[in-house]
């Protein structure tokens, strides 16, 4: 059996290493995530849609897959590429291995590739069109098949990701729920339900195109933008939806993709970073505190600080680049972060977020019983 794989990027780059998942050929926009743990929560992320991920961690899968670590039911991520992948994971909660695991679910990955040097092409040149494949040898075809994948701009990933209709977060679900969310799923991660049903409330998730009108229609206190994939720009339905909701003046919590789109319909732009930002360890500083958290992100996409009105203030920047991750309007109960505070996986820096959040709907709530 040739357990053989390629991998090419569009720049001529070609590597060759071992099938470690799928057979099959598979394209994408390579990133690398930084992260030494949580590459469950990575594989099962959305906001990975239309990408291969390049672990800098030489060793994955040494815990294997849990049953309850999963940020949605199945991964979106286009191919996977390790230095080394664990064939007998050691933890008692490991219900299967990860090579399984990628197997099951169709995820092309290769190992035994130079995933440092592979990071530094990245970091030089930026984010790459690449292909996986266990299927073709040829250098040059692989390489003009990376150069004929479509950019990662002007992408609309979030309405692909998306739940199909309107469904409840059962979960441990508050028997007596003190609040009620909306959720625009752009590709939400199971850890934002979560950490919404930690704090005490109900959430409805509702699919990334539901005008404004529906979602008042189910009276809910507050409503969260959760993350997703692709290109902000294009997410047109979803910027109209949330311009209507500014005028409502409800509650609303941006969350990475969430927190882009909500610069979108503040009359905002966004812009595409070179390599984005993938991992658990991205320093940012919270500018009213002067305190630095250590964050968890994934995203390609980025809010133009400069292009934000008066209204809207920067609330954090990240230490690496300098760029926006989060910010506040301030005369309506609005804000965002571009950072995961739910931390799936990652530290739990920036778990008071929610609590803010639920404090303005309680505002709101206490304000229209007055």
């Amino acid at each position: 059996m040739n357990n053989k794989a390629w991998l090419a990027l569009e720049d001529g780059t070609v590597l060759v290493g071992e099938a470690c998942g799928a057979s099959g050929e598979a394209g994408g926009e390579f990133v690398f995530n930084t992260a030494m743990t949580g590459y469950q929560e990575v594989l099962t992320d959305p906001s990975y849609a239309g990408q291969c991920v390049v672990m800098t961690y030489p060793l994955i899968g040494n815990y294997g897959i849990t049953a309850r670590d999963h940020e949605s039911a199945r991964p979106r991520l286009s191919g996977f590429v390790v230095r080394e992948l664990c064939r007998r994971p050691s933890n008692h909660e490991s219900v299967e291995s990860a090579g399984d695991f990628l197997r099951k679910h169709g995820v092309v990955a290769i190992e035994g590739v130079d995933t440092r040097a592979l990071t530094l092409r990245l970091r030089e040149k930026g984010a790459l069109r690449g292909v996986i494949s266990t299927l073709d040898a040829d250098p040059r075809r692989l390489v003009a098949k990376a150069r004929a994948l479509p950019s990662m701009t002007g992408q609309n990933l979030a309405e692909v990701v998306t739940c199909e209709k309107p469904y409840e977060w059962e979960e441990n679900a508050p028997a007596k729920p003190a609040l009620h969310v909306a959720v625009m799923d752009f590709g939400v991660k199971y850890g934002i339900l979560r950490g919404l049903a930690a704090m005490g409330a109900r959430a409805t998730v509702v699919p990334a195109a539901t005008g404004a009108a529906e979602i008042l229609r189910l009276k809910p206190d507050g409503v969260l933008l959760s993350n997703g994939p692709g290109d902000p720009e294009p997410v047109t339905r979803g910027v109209d939806a949330i311009k209507g909701l500014l005028d409502a003046r409800l509650p609303i919590f941006g969350i990475c993709l969430g927190h882009q789109l909500l610069g979108l319909a503040l009359g905002g732009r966004t812009f595409k970073l070179k390599f984005g930002h993938h991992g658990l360890n991205h320093p940012v500083k919270d500018l009213a505190t002067g305190k630095i958290e250590i964050t968890s992100q994934n995203h390609g996409f980025c809010v133009d600080l400069k292009s934000l009105p008066k209204q809207v203030k920067t609330t954090h920047v990240n230490l690496n680049d300098g760029t926006s991750e989060g910010m506040a309007h301030m005369e309506l109960p609005v804000f965002s972060v571009q950072y995961h505070p739910e931390a799936s996986a990652g530290p739990h820096d920036s778990r008071y977020l929610f609590e803010r959040f639920r404090a303005l709907m309680i505002n709101r709530r206490e304000a229209l019983r007055a």
